[in-house]
């Protein structure tokens, strides 16, 4: 059986005094798994900064259905334990109508615990997102999973225009967080300006975390 402790892309990132950014998501057809493994990335190329990935399982439409704690592939399931230990958060999520998908709302619904403790409260988050289309809601999408984060009291980031793709990008690439354009089929990779965004964010991410936790 897999274990479910640190799921990172440094595996000598490992000492536990470290600065370390839970970068969670859901992701049906990959494109936003991708954009986490880029984030985490930007993460870990910031000193004293590890990344733990963490992903949510499908929710059934019709009934209450179970999962096994560790899923057959990728990275563990996310549990409140990895919210509370994190000292910053990217969450991300593909569209649905201009809004997160079900799975990562069903998590995130589950976290009244952690904001009776106030456990989230002064932490830095960002947002991420993948769309079928350009105009489909990549923003609202992106607001959306700004706003239960707000209520738990943390501190939320976009990207600066200094990261000049931001002007440039004729693909995906938002001021609220990275996003992407995966097209109708789901299979359009992420652009050179995608990557960039995504890899920006975490690192900018990770230097205000670690500051923040000295």
């Amino acid at each position: 059986m897999r274990s479910a402790a640190i799921f990172s892309l440094n595996p000598n990132n490992s000492d536990q005094t470290m600065t370390e950014i839970l970068v969670l998501y859901y992701s049906r057809y990959g494109a936003t798994a991708e954009m986490a493994q880029l984030i985490a990335r930007g993460v870990e190329s910031v000193a004293g900064c590890s990344a733990r990935i963490r992903t949510v399982p499908p929710v059934s439409t019709v009934c209450e259905a179970s999962e096994d704690d560790i899923p057959a592939e990728g990275p563990p399931y996310a549990s409140l334990d990895d919210l509370n230990e994190c000292n910053g958060l990217a969450l991300g999520s593909p569209t649905r109508f201009g809004n997160m998908a079900a799975p990562l709302k069903y998590f995130i619904d589950s976290t009244s615990s952690l904001w009776l403790g106030a456990k989230l409260t002064g932490k830095p988050a960002a947002v991420f997102t993948s769309t079928s289309s350009m105009h489909g809601g990549q923003e609202t999408t992106l607001i959306s999973m700004m706003l239960p984060l707000l209520h738990h009291g943390m501190l939320i980031m976009g990207l600066p225009y200094s990261e000049t793709e931001l002007l440039t990008t004729h693909t995906g690439g938002t001021p609220y967080g990275p996003s992407h354009t995966a097209g109708a089929d789901s299979k359009r990779p992420l652009s050179e300006e995608e990557k960039h965004l995504c890899m920006a964010m975490g690192k900018r991410l990770a230097k205000t975390a670690a500051s923040l936790n000295q």
